[in-house]
């Protein structure tokens, strides 16, 4: 049996129809994605900064492009899952978090962000390397204290991340991020421990070298 023209002509103007629509989508995601990474990158570098006010705004922003990509792709369920997509609600996560621990603002829920977990893990994962930066300029300005205890954030998000024991394909590769926030972790704690060990030290020196003026002028 042979079609007819006409029937081959439904099939091409159907399909036409069907995958311009979805190519108009995708192209608006990419775009909206970008904008997204880009918002993002922003609003950490302003948390660098001490810039609060500036990185609350742009994180506003952020969310509200995540927001209007995923109502974008509601009839697309199949472009919200690709990878671009994926990777910008990955760094709206990360942008999040790092704000949240640097400020001590509360984190928003997962289910709050509208993000799906293995973008949010990803995201909370990448914000280790966000707090390590921070550790390092704190440490730069002697702040030792609040080190620590970003430190133990680190810790907290790394012991979460390796009970994560699911296949890549479902995780977005989690194990190898994870991988990384703990060699990121590691080579933190040993520069904060060489930095404490080097305060004592420098303390030890004070406090003998006090020792030894007070002796030499009670000899005197």
């Amino acid at each position: 049996m042979r079609w007819s023209p006409p029937i081959l002509e439904q099939i091409e103007a159907w399909a036409r129809a069907e995958l311009e629509v979805k190519n108009d989508a995708r192209e608006a995601a990419l775009a909206r994605s970008r904008e997204l990474v880009r918002t993002c990158a922003n609003s950490i570098r302003a948390v660098h900064r001490g810039e609060d006010g500036r990185a609350v705004e742009l994180l506003g922003a952020a969310r509200r492009l995540s927001d209007e990509l995923a109502e974008d792709l509601r009839p697309h369920s199949d472009l919200f899952f690709t990878g671009y997509v994926q990777d910008a609600q990955k760094e709206f996560v990360e942008a999040t978090a790092t704000y949240s621990l640097v400020t001590g603002a509360p984190m928003p829920p997962p289910e709050d962000l509208g993000v799906a977990a293995a973008p949010f893990l990803n995201g909370l994962a990448e914000a280790v390397g966000e707090l390590r930066r921070c550790v390092l300029d704190r440490l730069r300005r002697g702040e030792v204290a609040r080190c620590e205890r970003l430190l133990q954030t680190m810790d907290d998000i790394y012991s979460l991340l390796v009970t994560i024991d699911y296949p890549d394909a479902l995780t977005g590769g989690l194990r190898r991020t994870t991988d990384g926030a703990r060699a990121i972790l590691e080579r933190t704690r040993g520069d904060l421990t060489f930095a404490l060990r080097q305060r004592d030290l420098e303390a030890s020196l004070e406090r003998l070298e006090g020792r030894l003026t007070d002796e030499r002028r009670d000899g005197g």
